[in-house]
C-alpha cells in the first residue's frame, strides 16, 4: 500500500522505516530539510538500535522516499500523522500546534477513500474534533487513531512486531472503511495473532496516557516506598521483590532510583491532567501530579545524598557522573533524570565530568556547562564521588575494583540501585543505593 507519513521526527522515522521494511511504498515528509537529508542518507538523525539496517534496507529498497513538500503526500492511500505534542511552556497542557498543521496543511491533497491515521499523543477529544475538519473539508477521507507504544531502544522491534493495536475509528461505514486499510498495513502483525482492539476515537486516545500514567504511578509508587524505607533502615529492594510475587502486582517496573524521564512519560501524565482538569474532572487523576513530584524528588535524592556523603565540600570535589540519557540504548536527554543530576551538582559548584556512549552531544548543546567525556578512565581518574544514573551496561557492569585504582575517593552513590552492594563494600568502597541500608 502506499503511505504517507507526516512527521519524520523519533515517532516518524521509526514508522516510516518499518512499514516501508514491511513492504509498503511510503514517502515520509516532515518541515526539517536537515533532517530529511539525513534520512534521505540512511542516516537517523537520533540513535535507536536497529534503525540504521532498517532505514538503509527499506531506502535501498525503493520502497522508502522522504520529502519536506507536503504536496508529495498526494496519491498515498493512508496518512500516518506521527508529529510531536510538546508540553505547552509555562503549562501542563499538550501543544497541538504541529498536529493541527500537519492536518491542515494535508488537507488540499486528500482524495476519495483516503485514511488519515493519528499516531501522535493527543489529549482526549482531539480525535474528534480533527475528524470533523477532515468531513468538513469535504475531501471524502476519514479518520481513524492508531496510539503508538514504542519503547526507545526498542522501537523498530515494537513497530514490526507490536505488542497490541488499537484502532479508534468512527462509527458505521468511515469506521469499517479505516479498519480494513488498517488491517491490510499491519497483515503481518495481525497474522502473528496480534492482539487487536477495535474502539472509539475517545478509547484509542486514552489507551496511551492511561498507559502511560499506570507505568509512571509503579515506579513513582516503589520510589514513595524507597522514602519510607530511607527513614526505617527497611531495603526496598527486597521489598519489591517481596510484593512482584504477587501476581497481581509483579515485579517489573518496581525499580526505586532516580526516577523516569524523557520525551513522552513526564509531558503525556501532566498534559492528562491537564486534560482531565479542562473536563471538569480534575480530581480523577489528582494523584498523578503527586507522582510526578515523588518521581522529580529521587532526583534531588540522588544530589543531596552526594553532597552529603562526599569527604570534602561540594565545590571542591569532582564527581563523576556515569549516564546522561534518560535511559539506556538512547541518546534522548529530554527531561533526563541524569542530566538533571549532573547539572544541579555543577550548579552547587562541584567539578562534574559526565560520559555517556550516545548522548554527550545532545547533552551539550543544552548544557555546555558540564565537562564531557568519552573515556570512562578518565571519566572516574581522581574523582571524589561516582553516581551512577543511566542503566549502560558499561556502566552497570562497573568493575569496582578497577574503578577504586583510578578515583581518589571511593564512593559510589548508586542511582539505579543496579549494584551489589556487599561486592563494592568489598572493594573498599563507601557504597550508597536509593532505599537501601
Amino acid at each position: 500500500m502506499k503511505i504517507s507519513v507526516i512527521g519524520c521526527g523519533y515517532l516518524g522515522a521509526v514508522h516510516a522505516s518499518a512499514m516501508a521494511e514491511l513492504g509498503h511504498d511510503v514517502i515520509g515528509i516532515d518541515v526539517d530539510a536537515n533532517k530529511i537529508a539525513l534520512l534521505a542518507e540512511g542516516r537517523p538523525p537520533f540513535f535507536e538500535p536497529g534503525l540504521p539496517e532498517v532505514l538503509t534496507s527499506a531506502r535501498d529498497s525503493g520502497r522508502l522516499r522522504f520529502s519536506t513538500d507536503i504536496a508529495d503526500a498526494a496519491g498515498a492511500q493512508v496518512h500516518f500523522v506521527a508529529v510531536g505534542t510538546p508540553q505547552k511552556p509555562g503549562s501542563y497542557s499538550a501543544d497541538l500546534t504541529y498536529v493541527d498543521a500537519a492536518i491542515e496543511g494535508l488537507l488540499p491533497y486528500l482524495s476519495e477513500g483516503d485514511l488519515v491515521v493519528g499516531k501522535s499523543t493527543v489529549p482526549v477529544g482531539t480525535a474528534a474534533r480533527l475528524s470533523d475538519l477532515i468531513v468538513a473539508s469535504g475531501r471524502g477521507a476519514t479518520l481513524a487513531w492508531n496510539p503508538e507504544f514504542l519503547r526507545e531502544g526498542f522501537a523498530v522491534q515494537d513497530t514490526i512486531s507490536p505488542d497490541r493495536l488499537v484502532y479508534g475509528v468512527a462509527p458505521g461505514a468511515p469506521g469499517e472503511h479505516a479498519v480494513a486499510l488498517l488491517n491490510e498495513i499491519y497483515v503481518a502483525a495481525l497474522a502473528a495473532d496480534t492482539p487487536l482492539v477495535i474502539t472509539d476515537f475517545a478509547t484509542a486516545e486514552l489507551v496511551k496516557v492511561a498507559a502511560n500514567a499506570f507505568l509512571a504511578t509503579k515506579i513513582s509508587f516503589i520510589n514513595a516506598m524507597a522514602e519510607i524505607a530511607e527513614v526505617t533502615g527497611a531495603d526496598v529492594t527486597q521489598l519489591a521483590d517481596a510484593i512482584g510475587y504477587d501476581a497481581r502486582i509483579g515485579r517489573r517496573f518496581l525499580g526505586a532510583g532516580v526516577g523516569f524521564g524523557g520525551g513522552c512519560l513526564p509531558k503525556d501524565i501532566r498534559a492528562f491532567t491537564a486534560r482531565a482538569e479542562e473536563l471538569g474532572r480534575g480530581e480523577s487523576v489528582a494523584f498523578l501530579k503527586e507522582m510526578d513530584a515523588i518521581n522529580l524528588r529521587r532526583r534531588q535524592r540522588v544530589v543531596d545524598l552526594t553532597v552529603a556523603s562526599l569527604p570534602i565540600p561540594v565545590h571542591q570535589a569532582k564527581v563523576a557522573v556515569l549516564g546522561l540519557s534518560f535511559k539506556p540504548h538512547s541518546d534522548d536527554v529530554r527531561d533526563s533524570p541524569a542530566l538533571d543530576v549532573a547539572v544541579q551538582l555543577r550548579g552547587l559548584g562541584a567539578e562534574v565530568v559526565a560520559i555517556d556512549p550516545q548522548a554527550i552531544e545532545n547533552a551539550r548543546a543544552r548544557h555546555p556547562q558540564l565537562t564531557y567525556s568519552e573515556s570512562l578512565e578518565e571519566t572516574l581518574r581522581g574523582a571524589d564521588a561516582v553516581v551512577h544514573v543511566t542503566e549502560w551496561p558499561e556502566y552497570r557492569e562497573l568493575d569496582p575494583v578497577w574503578a577504586g585504582a583510578l578515583v581518589r575517593n571511593r564512593l559510589v552513590i548508586d542511582g539505579r540501585n543496579s549494584y551489589d552492594s556487599t561486592v563494592w563494600r568489598a572493594a573498599g568502597w563507601e557504597y550508597k543505593g536509593m532505599g537501601k541500608p
